[in-house]
């Protein structure tokens, strides 16, 4: 190699190994989990924004989440979840795992379940019975199928409950709601107050529910609405995101045994089988 080649090659080691150093640096770290096994989940029942707890075994995953995130390195300046305790009670056992209590915990109702409207408390696998798997299916899994709406009066209805009353005047609150008005309310939640917080440098969990964490998948990942609807997402796992600097996705993944996470999505996905 002459001096020439020696140095163009230096040259070009130097760039390059710079660019991988930018590009590392302006990496940032997302975990994602869905909420344990809650009591309505165990009952197959559909759920949305009832506030029902987790069964023990949902505790035991959270607990299982953490340890496995602590023990991966994985550590968090503000975790955001919903206001419905299966996803608060998770955040909080996640955190304890990792000695992380003290940390600042935000809920708000953005990142919610979807609203089931009149299908909350209903057997999945009774209402597939009743008006046939494809009903069902769409009600569950379709982009822009609404479910059955409660009525007004309904005792159920969020404005008639203690979390929502200070919003009950500034929107209007569901009465049901497909995935895309869920995404409706997920996306700007997260564009407006936590991607700031990213970008700041911030370390950021989100415990929240099934379909809002669909929604935040398709706002993140680009899914179509095609795809998005056959997807599913298993209580209890950590989704690690790297996000590019202009927080397009540069890898996600679940953390954690493949086979069982595997075996857990199958699980979700059969929920709403007919009994025949």
């Amino acid at each position: 190699m002459t001096d020439d080649q020696a140095k163009q090659y230096i040259v070009e080691y130097t760039e390059s190994t710079i660019g991988i150093v930018k590009r590392r640096k302006t990496m940032y770290t997302l975990v994602v989990i869905r909420h344990g096994e809650s009591e309505w989940n165990q009952k197959n029942l559909f759920c949305g924004w009832t506030d029902v707890e987790l069964t023990e075994k949902g505790y035991s995953e959270a607990r299982e989440a953490g340890r496995l995130l602590a023990k991966e390195g994985f550590t968090f300046d503000k975790c955001y979840t919903s206001v419905l305790k299966r996803a608060i009670h998770t955040a909080y056992t996640v955190l304890d795992e990792m000695d992380l209590t003290w940390i600042p915990v935000e809920k708000n109702y953005h990142l919610n379940e979807r609203h089931y409207g009149a299908l909350q408390g209903l057997n999945k696998t009774e209402t597939t019975d009743k008006y046939g798997s494809e009903q069902v299916h769409l009600w569950r899994r379709s982009y822009d199928v609404r479910p059955p709406a409660l009525s007004a009066d309904d005792p159920r209805c969020p404005e008639n409950q203690a979390p929502y009353q200070k919003f009950k005047d500034e929107v209007q609150l569901p009465l049901t709601e497909c995935l895309k008005d869920t995404v409706a309310r997920v996306a700007p939640y997260f564009e407006g107050v936590i991607r700031p917080e990213i970008t700041k440098g911030e370390k950021i969990l989100i415990a929240a529910h099934g379909n809002s964490i669909r929604a935040l998948r398709k706002h993140l990942e680009g899914i179509s609405n095609e795809e998005i609807a056959g997807m599913n997402v298993p209580t209890g796992v950590p989704l690690v995101y790297h996000l590019n600097e202009d927080f397009t996705v540069h890898d996600v993944s679940y953390l954690g045994d493949q086979d069982a996470i595997a075996a857990k999505i199958n699980a979700v996905k059969n929920q709403s089988k007919g009994s025949k």
